[in-house]
């Protein structure tokens, strides 16, 4: 049997933008379009009423922005996933989303490919943006230390907190084996773990809370 295919709601208050991305979306048998709202309230209320599994929003929009209504679907019961639209990878609200929650975010100009590889990514329970320009992010709009977050940090080991470390600094799980001479499936346990202990959803989100702990601070390599 093959599984539904994923359930994707379009937010973006230009429509012509929303219609190439239900083209491209609706030509592949394991995604489908379920709706469309031109702007972030309605993104909500849709989210409400088609139960979507992930919700490809735009940041800047009338009404209400992709910044507050992703914090809105995410505080839904069984929120969807949301991977956010932007137009400059180093766009300040694009960090804001992350913090809001969002998986990632892509650009606007994506290829169809990088659009439909970032959908299944996300929806599969990873993020999308490169953890690279998310340290890029983090280095040019860091946070402030956070006490609440410097707990959560406090509840690693040694060698988690060298994981978090690593990932903050944009290393893939084979680059962090490599460098600290573990075996794969030991960093990817590692990942796991420290995800559960900070409480986050992916592995952005744990390069932000990395950054708000001071377990790396920007410029840092």
């Amino acid at each position: 049997m093959t599984a539904p295919p994923v359930r994707v709601l379009l937010v973006d208050d230009q429509a012509l933008v929303r219609a190439g991305f239900r083209l491209v979306i609706e030509s592949q048998a394991d995604l489908t379009v379920v709706g469309e709202a031109g702007d972030g309230l309605a993104a909500v209320d849709h989210t409400r009423r088609l139960d979507p599994d992930l919700v490809l929003m735009d940041v800047r929009m009338p009404v209400l922005d992709g910044i507050e209504a992703t914090r809105r679907v995410l505080a839904l019961p069984d929120a969807p996933k949301v991977l956010m639209l932007t137009t400059y990878d180093l766009d300040e609200h694009a960090l804001a989303a992350i913090r809001a929650g969002a998986s990632g975010f892509l650009l606007k100009d994506a290829t169809p490919e990088e659009l439909l590889a970032g959908i299944r990514t996300v929806h599969d329970g990873d993020s999308v943006i490169a953890p690279s320009t998310t340290r890029r992010l983090l280095d040019r709009l860091a946070p402030p230390l956070d006490p609440g977050a410097a707990r959560s940090a406090a509840t690693l080991t040694g060698r988690e907190r060298e994981v978090l470390a690593a990932m903050a600094r944009g290393w893939s799980n084979a680059e962090i084996a490599e460098r600290l001479v573990v075996a794969p499936g030991t960093v990817k346990t590692h990942v796991g773990n420290i995800l559960a202990k900070l409480r986050v959803r992916d592995r952005v989100q744990a390069v932000v809370l990395a950054y708000e702990a001071g377990v790396v601070r920007p410029g840092e390599r």
